[in-house]
């Protein structure tokens, strides 16, 4: 076994093209680091429809050139397997560790197989991405990015031609095209013959990002912004300065790309800590509202006074808010959000006469919604310009609900205003998120199996109405690892994340609302709610 484990390291580092990872993985060879050595060669990264995501190293269960070189060989077999024989395959990167390393690579094996390639010009947000191979009528695009991920980690998110992220059965073909790759050495890397892109595309997507807006709106609200360390900063100044808004307050010590991400534990918004630096900037200038992008800048987060002091906006408020902004400007078409975002969407959908579909979890489901004219998921993310951008979008978002606060602003009302009236209109939908990191996998497979096999009756002193096991799929969705409880004026939804090593629970309950002076009560109703169904939720899933 031991034999076989160093046999086994030995012949990947024979073939790793890194200096980098080829010095990291000789030393444990040569210190006999058994358990880490067992740890890398435990299987390989698993190709899915989140592409691959993993901490960057060297081995079959990290990410790095060789991880890579494999992965972009399968797609480019799948793609020629599926007629492309010399199509378009557009490659866009952020500003990680090996992020360009990885997207030079792809451009090499792509032009190696026959394949045209073009690269974007340096590290920019993955809705340029999107859009570009739309705009360029690609065949494929590749994004190297690990989103919002630790410092440590590296990704590689593929689009088809539609320009939205794939699906099943894509994901399983290009896996098994990834797993028929005997040897690096037999795939072809040329050293040139891809194309670098210029500013072109970058100036058509700003372009479009006026569009999001009414031409006659108001352009008055002030913001803070932050790039949480990532490659945001350029474009979004650039956007807000087409579109005649005022020039955003940086938080400087988070402005500029740095792969280290030395602010924040976490380059996530949604995590505690790290908008501290954006509440600081809005203490000090009193902007009408604070904006967030993740480092990719396809997530857009929000922050509001509240009272004394500044406070983030739920992903589920801003993707009301917005829906509600789009309807009162008379937007056409579906509205579209994943099962685990707030069903307030449908109930604005449905007054506005709107169609309205759930999907599973993730854009590359919210993007395929057909006539979609705007979708949103709890997690901070918009697609606000479905034609433009199938996909998530944290400038076009930030452009629209800064539009949002200047309409408001001229009625001498602010983003709080509006969510208290759609309260009112449509019922308080307060929502919350259990949400366990996890190091052993196995915790959160536990805790699925226990939830299955002693399912919970109530939550809350709330029956479970109705309980579903998601793998079955339903009338409306495909199947998918994951439980859902309907309960009396509640919701829950538990599901493994996709992207990071996390069990998540997502919770809502809806609490009816006479008038606004109910609010203050209706709101305490619903956090004690919330709160006693997050701890006999953890309780039942052990966790």
């Amino acid at each position: 076994m031991q034999d076989d484990l160093i046999a086994r390291a030995q012949a990947w580092l024979a073939e790793d093209p890194d200096p980098e990872t080829r010095d990291e993985l000789a030393k444990l060879i040569e210190s006999g680091d058994l358990t880490e050595l067992a740890d890398r060669f435990a299987g390989t990264l698993q190709f899915g429809t989140a592409g691959l995501r993993g901490e960057i190293g060297a081995g079959p269960m990290r990410m790095n050139r060789t991880v890579v070189i494999r992965a972009a060989a399968g797609l480019a077999a799948y793609l020629k397997k599926q007629g492309h024989t010399d199509g378009l395959v557009v490659i866009g990167y952020d500003a990680r560790h090996k992020s360009e390393d990885f997207a030079r690579d792809t451009a090499a094996v792509m032009t190696g197989a026959g394949l045209r390639a073009a690269v974007l010009p340096r590290p920019l947000p993955t809705p340029v991405l999107a859009y570009a191979i739309r705009h360029l009528g690609a065949a494929a695009g590749v994004e190297v990015t690990a989103s919002h991920n630790p410092p440590r980690d590296n990704g590689y998110k593929v689009y088809l031609g539609d320009g939205s992220q794939i699906v099943p059965p894509a994901d399983i073909d290009i896996a098994q095209e990834i797993a028929a790759v005997p040897s690096l050495t037999v795939v072809p890397r040329p050293t040139e013959g891809w194309e670098t892109l210029d500013d072109s595309v970058l100036e058509a997507y700003l372009a479009r990002t006026d569009a999001v807006l009414a031409p006659d709106s108001p352009r008055t609200a002030r913001t803070v912004y932050t790039a949480m360390h990532g490659v945001g900063k350029d474009v979004l100044l650039a956007a807000f300065e087409r579109a005649g808004f005022p020039t955003p307050a940086l938080v400087t010590e988070q402005a500029d790309p740095d792969p280290d991400f030395p602010t924040v534990a976490f380059p996530n918004p949604e995590e505690p800590g790290a908008m501290d630096l954006a509440f600081a900037k809005a203490r000090e200038t009193d902007p009408d509202l604070v904006i967030a992008n993740d480092p990719d800048a396809d997530r857009c987060a929000v922050a509001v006074k509240d009272g004394a002091d500044w406070r983030m906006l739920r992903g589920d408020e801003v993707g009301s808010l917005l829906a509600a902004h789009l309807v009162n400007r008379g937007a056409q078409g579906t509205f579209a959000e994943s099962i685990v975002s707030s069903s307030l969407l449908g109930r604005i959908a449905e007054k506005a006469n709107l169609r309205y579909e759930e999907t599973l979890t993730g854009f590359k489901w919210i993007a395929r919604v057909e006539g979609l004219r705007y979708g949103y998921e709890e997690a901070l993310g918009y697609c606000v310009d479905p034609e433009g951008v199938r996909d998530k979008d944290g400038i076009t978002a930030a452009l629209l609900i800064t539009e949002l606060a200047s309409v408001l602003k001229a009625e001498g009302r602010t983003l709080l205003d509006l969510l208290d009236d759609l309260a009112v209109e449509h019922g308080l939908h307060a929502t919350d998120q259990l949400s366990v990191r996890v190091q052993d996998l196995s915790v959160i497979a536990n805790a699925m199996r226990r939830l299955r096999e002693q399912p919970p009756t109530e939550l809350a002193g709330l029956a479970i109405t109705r309980a579903e096991d998601l793998t079955k799929g339903t009338e409306t969705l495909p199947p998918t690892d994951g439980l859902r409880y309907t309960l009396e004026g509640a919701r829950v939804i538990v599901r493994p994340s996709g992207t990071e090593p996390k069990l998540k629970c997502y919770l809502e309950v809806v609490v009816s609302v006479a008038s606004h002076a109910d609010l203050p009560a209706a709101r305490a109703k619903a956090t004690d709610l919330l709160a006693t169904i997050k701890r006999d939720l953890s309780t039942a899933a052990g966790i």
